[in-house]
């Protein structure tokens, strides 16, 4: 019981769901009995820009692999936009935003972490408000959230937290919350078949619906928020742009919006909140970046 309890708390809301759906199985009844301690030390990650720690378990190369093919089939389904002034930008401010992580990756000795990384930068013609960056760098950006973006340092709010669910390791987090939710005790110490990760990886990326990726808890997404605003800052964007942004994002956004404790997006009083907590660090980092205050 107290290593149940040690991994939730640990590992945050998201282990609290897999656990109460699973605790009765005898698979994660021998995870939590018999590896928990195993798993748990070998398997935490830490978020180099927020502090956050998360449990990552599934193999990263692989993910990457995956996630390069799946980009490479929906580019090749959909329509990408190249050589106008829009898709130009995407990839400017992608290519800033990039510069920037590396850039503080390096500075603290972690720059192992985006080694294996090969980043592209495309616009995909769809009326859809979306935006999105697959492990290892492969982002997406549709027509129609340029409207809500307006300019660069929209954009760039945009990017910098798409991006951010790449280098945190969200997609790994998901993952792994479902391999332990389906496989249990049985991940610790054997492999998964090319088969069972297929699926895995599939259902936690169902590309075919018109890219409908993964979604994020609210941690994750909050986590991205605050990320992103501080990697757009580094690469001398305007951090203040986000809040006018993400009104004009709800403002765009149609139908009614679920309470905060049914979504997985944050509030948006509650991420306005946030934004300004956080504001006075990204201006810091605005400032080294160049940026006028």
């Amino acid at each position: 019981m107290y290593a149940n309890i040690f991994l939730l708390r640990y590992f945050g809301i998201e282990i609290v769901k897999v656990e109460l759906l699973t605790l009765e199985t005898m698979k994660i009844k021998h995870l939590f009995g018999m590896g928990a301690v195993a798993l748990s030390v070998a398997a935490c990650t830490t978020n180099p820009i927020t502090g956050r720690s998360s449990l990552q378990i599934a193999n990263n190369s692989e993910i990457l692999t995956m996630s390069a093919q799946e980009y490479k089939t929906t580019l090749s389904k959909g329509k990408v936009i190249t050589g106008t002034a829009d898709a130009k930008r995407v990839v400017n401010v992608g290519t800033r935003i990039k510069s920037a992580a590396e850039k503080y990756y390096q500075s603290i000795g972690r720059s192992a972490d985006l080694a294996n990384y090969s980043w592209e930068f495309n616009l995909l013609q769809s009326t859809e408000l979306n935006a999105w960056c697959m492990p290892g760098g492969k982002v997406a950006v549709y027509t129609g959230i340029l409207p809500v973006t307006k300019n660069d340092n929209g954009l760039a709010v945009v990017m910098g937290h798409e991006v951010s669910h790449a280098l945190a390791g969200h997609g790994n987090e998901r993952i792994s919350q479902a391999m332990v939710a389906q496989y249990g005790g049985s991940i610790l110490g054997s492999t998964i078949s090319n088969a069972q990760w297929a699926a895995i990886f599939q259902k936690a990326y169902p590309i075919g619906s018109q890219v409908a990726l993964l979604k994020y808890g609210r941690n994750q997404e909050s986590e991205a928020d605050k990320m992103g605003l501080y990697l757009m800052s580094m690469a001398g964007y305007d951090p203040r742009e986000a809040i006018p942004f993400w009104n004009r994002m709800e403002g765009a956004s149609s139908g009614s919006r679920q309470p905060e404790f049914l979504s997985t997006h944050p509030n948006p009083e509650t991420r306005i909140s946030d934004i300004n907590k956080d504001l006075p660090q990204a201006l810091e980092y605005y400032k080294a970046a160049g940026g006028k205050i």
